[in-house]
Parts: structure tokens; sequence; C-alpha cells
């Protein structure tokens, strides 16, 4: 039987959707998403690459090294601070508290971001726009030049150690029962303390201890804080 000389055609495929174009906004939201669902230690070039479906070389085009990485994940923050009203001198206290209170939420939802921001001095646009608005309250505050120069190095650093701190203790996966059990724990241990040499943290075992949940540390330092550098203001 003689073979037909016709050959059957296959269809042909459909075309492969375009690949979208690797942008330095894209490997952005890739290393953000990481540094929230897993941490700070997890984002590298290497997965961050994985997440975008190439090659760690091919970010270097776009982002230069972790250090470059780390500014643009926390300008990324910065752009979702909610900067308020323009610098009053008559509530210039209550408007730098309430700027520290949105840094912390910033941060408090950005789980990962406070330890990229240790150690950095921000310099992308919407970071320098966050510490221009700090700059802004503390001169409506009077403050002497160089006292406005080092709250705004120094404020952010207390911010961010707090926030910190959380995301280590964070990662224990703790119940609020379990912190309320070992707060009872150490109370308990330092009022066990040899009394003749630790007088004053057994006399305040229950002072050391309190406020471990929610927000009265942080508003007590912001008010310290906040207190201490009034105290520097010019005198008219």
């Amino acid at each position: 039987m003689s073979q037909s000389p016709w050959q059957p055609i296959s269809p042909p495929k459909p075309p492969r959707p375009a690949k979208e174009p690797l942008t330095r906004e894209r490997i952005v939201d890739a290393a953000m998403r990481l540094i929230v669902e897993h941490g700070y230690d997890a984002v590298s070039m290497r997965k961050i690459a994985q997440e975008l479906g190439t090659g760690p070389a091919s970010l270097y085009a776009h982002v230069a090294n972790k250090g470059e990485l780390d500014q643009l994940l926390v300008d990324r923050a910065a752009q979702q601070m909610r900067l308020g009203d323009a610098p009053d001198p008559a509530r210039w206290q209550e408007q730098l508290k309430d700027y520290l209170r949105e840094m912390l939420r910033v941060m408090r939802a950005n789980p990962g971001v406070a330890r990229a921001a240790i150690g950095q001095v921000p310099l992308g646009e919407h970071a320098m726009l966050s510490t221009e608005k700090l700059l802004g309250i503390l001169k409506a505050g009077k403050l002497p030049d160089q006292a406005v120069a080092w709250a705004a190095d120094l404020l952010p650093l207390y911010v961010t150690a707090v926030s910190f701190e959380e995301t280590v203790q964070n990662a224990t996966n703790w119940t609020p029962a379990d912190v309320e059990r070992f707060v009872g724990e150490m109370r308990v241990f330092f009022t066990k303390l040899p009394a003749d040499r630790f007088p004053i943290t057994v006399a305040l075992a229950t002072a050391l201890t309190a406020g471990a949940a929610g927000d009265e540390r942080f508003e007590f330092g912001i008010s310290v804080i906040t207190a201490g550098l009034a105290a520097l203001a010019v005198k008219d």
C-alpha cells in the first residue's frame, strides 16, 4: 500500500505569553513579600530571583547590591507614611509623637524592614520626604539647629529599635498566655534575688515587669524624648 504524499500538519502552537520585563519595582515588590512573610534573613538576591523566575545576575542591572536593596525597602516603607498636617508651633510636641507613632505603625506593617533600616542613612525620595517632615516639626519647636539634626537621627533610631525588638519577639510565635507566663516568671526571679546585693531590683520587681504588652513602654519613651527636646527650645 503506497504512503500518502501528504503529511499531516500540526496545528500552530499558541504563542507564549510575553515575559514581564524585570524592573526595580518588581524586585522591590518581591523582596518586600519575602521580608514580610519570612523575615529579613530570608531576603537574598538568589531568593528574589527565584520569586521572579530569573537568575540572580539579571537583578544586578537594576539593584547594585544588598545595601542598595535595603535602601529601597526602607524607601518603600517610608512611602506608606501618612505625614499629616503642616508643622504647627502650638502643637509640635503632639505632632512629633504622632509622627513617631505613624513610623512605628509602618514598621509593624512591614516586619523585617526595621532590620534593613539599622545602620542605614535613608536617602530614597520618600524616606527623605519623611525626614523633611520630621525636621520641620522639630524646627517648629524652636530647637537649636544642632539639636534638630541630632534628634532627626535619635528619634527614628528609637522607633527602629522598638520595631526590631518586636520582630525578634514575634519570631518566637508566643501566644499572649506565653508572654504573661514569662513575665510572671521573670517577676518572681527578680523578687528572689539576694536583697542585700540587688535591693532596688527586688523592690522594683513589679514595676520592672509592668507594661510588657501593648504600647505603654513606647508611649513612655516618646514622652520622655519629647519632653527632653522641649527643654532645649530657644526661649523668646
